[in-house]
């Protein structure tokens, strides 16, 4: 699933291509990727122009004349452009015409993806993006929020770090990197860090992240943020899908084990658990 670095490049993707251009017909082809009344979805956004763009956690938000349209690629959604007429793909779920008769096609395999419209104006104070926590890099993020927001949580920091309503955007991949980095045993419970392990989360959350967005998120499995636009922070991760390597600091062999049903990667001897882990 695309993580917020991965969802940072195909915000800035897209509007390299489509900032300014209105939406002058929308069709839907699976129900279910629109929430709420699809009938309703099209008739609302047909005639809007899309103004601007920004991403809060893993959602996409683009900013509409009188709505903010929400876009959760989730698995595997993706954007491909067509020109009006071309043949559609069976996963191209929901397609974008623009008045030069460009279209911007939604494509999702798997069809999680989901779209929504809400009122501008109030876009962030509504959920889903209400109940989601701080982005990496916000100033509020501190180790004293951290602390708070985990003194009753008995789950491992692995699981917890996943956790959107802390901090929105981490997903599986970055996870494992972050808790590398950081020293901390993926087991351990959350409530038993300290502020330095906080701190360091923070440290690294921000350090990893920023520069997964420099090298345009991580190309695995399916994810690309448009044709022909991949990412390669896949060459910098240092444990996650390094099964049967080594760790970059130690050399020991790296461990693959689940968590919360998640696949996780850690070097047993840098992530020494420092406490009793679960």
């Amino acid at each position: 699933m695309p993580e917020k670095p991965e969802v940072i490049t195909v915000c800035k993707t897209l509007e390299k291509r489509i900032l300014g251009k209105t939406i002058v017909d929308c069709k839907v082809y699976w129900d279910n990727v629109v929430v709420g009344d699809k009938s309703d979805f099209i008739k609302k956004i047909k005639g809007q122009t899309i103004e601007a763009m920004t991403t809060r956690g893993k959602w996409l938000v683009f900013f509409l004349r009188k709505d903010a349209l929400l876009i959760h690629l989730r698995m595997e959604g993706r954007f491909y452009f067509r020109k009006k007429g071309e043949e559609r793909s069976k996963h191209e779920h929901v397609v974008f015409t623009f008045e030069d008769g460009e279209e911007m096609r939604f494509h999702d395999v798997r069809k999680f993806g989901r779209m929504l419209l809400l009122p501008k104006r109030e876009v962030f104070s509504l959920k889903p993006l209400k109940d989601l926590g701080y982005e990496f890099d916000d100033p509020s993020l501190t180790p004293e929020y951290l602390l708070e927001k985990w003194k009753k949580k008995r789950l491992p920091i692995k699981t917890v770090l996943l956790d959107q309503s802390i901090i929105a955007g981490i997903g599986n991949i970055y996870d494992d990197e972050i808790l590398f980095w950081s020293h901390i045993n993926p087991f351990q419970a959350a409530n038993t860090l300290t502020k330095e392990d906080a701190s360091n989360i923070i440290k690294n959350t921000k350090e990893v992240l920023q520069k997964a967005i420099q090298k345009g998120g991580t190309t695995i499995k399916s994810f690309e943020s448009s044709e022909g636009v991949h990412g390669l922070f896949q060459n910098e991760l240092a444990v996650h899908g390094k099964k049967k390597e080594v760790c970059p600091i130690c050399g020991s062999p790296i461990e693959v084990t689940r968590i919360g049903g998640r696949g996780t990667y850690y070097c047993p001897k840098c992530q020494k658990a420092k406490v009793e882990v679960l």
